[in-house]
């Protein structure tokens, strides 16, 4: 049996739809963090054993096993075994939790978990073509809503007004500003290669595009996604390109490398939810984490819940009392963008960072997920 520790994580830029990114192939942005974060950590790549990536939309260019793809485009040993998962948004942090789980089991000693959506080039339900039939049978009958009718259902459910939900959005965008000022993400980014449009020279992204300057008074102006709705663009998480990763290990073997181990996974979990609400899994992932560990909140030092959209951040936090200063605090996915298959590792990533910048004990990570799923797990800082 192992005993698993995350050595390094990294992500790329987060791109805007249809923006810096979107010239890349999912391919090729994965393989630049696959190769990167090993290349950072000057670690032989045969050492990894296996390769588990999430990716939402495996259609078109992302389908045909695109973790696989990556690895080997990026002239990476052919012997690694390579999966890409679909747990919905839910993937990226289900592909950290698979290779510690397999690292615990002893059946690797090393892997890599990731996640990829280049939205952009790939949209989100583009691999439901016509002719090859629907998702759900015909008798389907569970009321199971879409994404923007499920997070206005949340906020309905918990009482959150336009204003409430406008607040939050806006406390997403000046907190990842100043993370960006103050430089806590530059550890976190492997710079991104990509060609020059219309002749011009290939250049380099090494920066988050979606930041918006705004304000109260501008995010009040804008429509609801949803007639008569609640969410606007504002306070969703934005259509983004993006890749993440993060290398695990036992210990034992991190330490003869002469790597440091960042953190240890305390507990995980991938949980189904309440149908009708859709995206409000977070509340019960941190009740089940909470519980299965005796843990209390005091515990925690650092919280990252999604930002799918404003009202899924707010009922976790305020269903379990958090201290907002706890959550998301350098942003979420309003501001930087969701690219759905790797938000996952992103967040693990984040809240390992801001763990050992604050000089804290203990983080939990929740990602809401389609199909009313949730990813979550408990880390600790090592």
């Amino acid at each position: 049996m192992g005993n698993p520790v995350i050595v390094d994580t990294a992500r790329s830029p987060i791109g805007r739809r249809g923006g810096w990114l979107s010239g890349l192939h999912a391919a090729e942005l994965l393989g630049t963090v696959q190769k990167g974060i090993l290349d950072r950590l000057a670690l032989d790549p045969a050492l990894i054993e296996q390769v588990v990536g999430g990716c939402v939309t495996q259609a078109g260019e992302q389908s045909a096993n695109i973790t696989r793809t990556a690895w080997l485009y990026s002239g990476l040993p052919e012997r690694t075994g390579a999966t890409t998962i679909d747990a919905q948004c839910g993937s990226g942090q289900q592909s950290v939790n698979i290779v510690a789980a397999q690292i615990a089991a002893g059946v690797i000693d090393a892997g890599l978990a990731c996640g990829v959506e280049a939205m952009s080039r790939v949209p989100l339900l583009s691999n439901i073509p016509d002719n090859v039939g629907r998702p759900r049978p015909d008798d389907w009958a569970l009321d199971l809503p879409t994404q923007f009718v499920g997070a206005d259902r949340i906020a309905q459910r918990r009482g959150f007004t336009r204003a409430d939900l406008d607040e939050f959005g806006l406390r997403s965008q000046q907190r990842a500003a100043r993370a960006w000022q103050e430089g806590r993400f530059d550890r976190q980014i492997i710079p991104v290669e990509v060609p020059g449009r219309d002749g011009a020279e290939p250049s380099t992204v090494s920066r988050d595009q979606g930041l918006r300057d705004t304000s109260l008074e501008a995010l009040a102006a804008l429509a609801p996604v949803l007639e008569g709705g609640l969410h606007t663009a504002g306070t969703a998480s934005q259509i983004s390109d993006g890749a993440a990763a993060a290398v695990l290990m036992d210990e034992d073997l991190a330490r003869s490398l002469g790597l440091r181990p960042r953190a240890r996974i305390v507990r995980q979990c991938l949980l189904g939810s309440e149908v009708p609400y859709l995206l409000d899994g977070p509340v019960l992932a941190i009740e089940h984490l909470l519980a299965r560990t005796g843990m209390s909140l005091g515990d925690i030092d650092v919280v990252e819940v999604n930002e799918a959209f404003a009202a899924v951040a707010l009922s976790a936090a305020r269903t379990h009392g958090i201290d907002e200063d706890l959550l998301n605090v350098n942003g979420g996915a309003i501001a930087l963008g969701h690219p759905v298959g790797s938000s996952g590792v992103r967040l693990v990533g984040a809240a390992i960072d801001e763990l050992e910048r604050r000089d804290g004990g203990y983080a939990l990570v929740a990602v809401c997920a389609g199909g009313a799923m949730v990813s979550g797990a408990i880390i600790e800082r090592i």
